[in-house]
């Protein structure tokens, strides 16, 4: 089982302590340069400009950095703020999908550790509240779909223009290689489509299913 950070945060102990904060935005400067692979304890020490040892007075291991890189990188992007205090539902999510992509590790962190830093919680919290005003019937499990699906799309971001160019063999899929020619659709605006698919699909009375396509085929 991982332990998060903010599960076992050491207390400041010295004066001269090294400032979490600063720690956090080094691993995120790190990240952001070098994906997972950059971030040890020794790299942040020496872009901080002190001894690794200093650095366990407020962290045990490498993954508290990837804890306070992943929370931090949401407290600090003013989007996110802005989008919190007052986005709509399917506004929030498009904000969370562009802050993914400006830090595509952060996808990779997600993948591996539940986010509890007091930011990334704020965001949850704005989620769940919103759902629960929209009279969703499991908020919590609409919320992971959401994100999941946000999350799967901003980790896909990166391999869009090899995706538009790639050759497909219409010998084997000649109907996809027909539609995918003539497709000129953005990423966001297929993100935007799930989400408004995804959002309607929340909303439906619980029990009722999707809206049924059979008529459509009945004589």
């Amino acid at each position: 089982m991982r332990v998060s950070y903010w599960s076992h945060r050491k207390p400041v102990q010295r004066t001269r302590a090294v400032d979490v904060d600063e720690v956090a935005r080094s691993a995120i400067s790190l990240l952001d340069e070098g994906g997972l692979r950059a971030l040890t304890v020794r790299a942040v020490a020496k872009h901080l400009g002190v001894a690794a040892a200093s650095l366990y007075s407020r962290i045990e291991s490498v993954d508290d950095l990837f804890d306070l890189a992943l929370d931090r990188a949401l407290g600090d992007d003013p989007d996110i703020r802005e989008a919190i205090a007052g986005a709509s539902l399917p506004d929030l999510m498009l904000t969370h999908y562009r802050h993914l992509v400006r830090h595509r590790w952060a996808c990779q962190v997600l993948g591996m550790r539940a986010p509890r830093g007091p930011h990334h919680l704020a965001f949850s919290e704005r989620m769940i509240v919103l759902l629960v005003d929209a009279g969703a019937a499991d908020p919590v499990g609409s919320a992971y779909a959401l994100s999941n699906f946000v999350i799967g799309s901003a980790t896909a971001a990166p391999m869009v223009d090899d995706e538009r160019t790639a050759p497909i063999d219409a010998g084997s899929a000649p109907v996809y290689a027909r539609l995918h020619a003539e497709h000129r659709t953005d990423p966001e605006s297929i993100l935007i489509a799930g989400l408004e698919a995804l959002h309607a699909r929340i909303l439906l009375p619980a029990g009722d299913p999707p809206t049924d396509r059979a008529e459509d085929h009945q004589g």
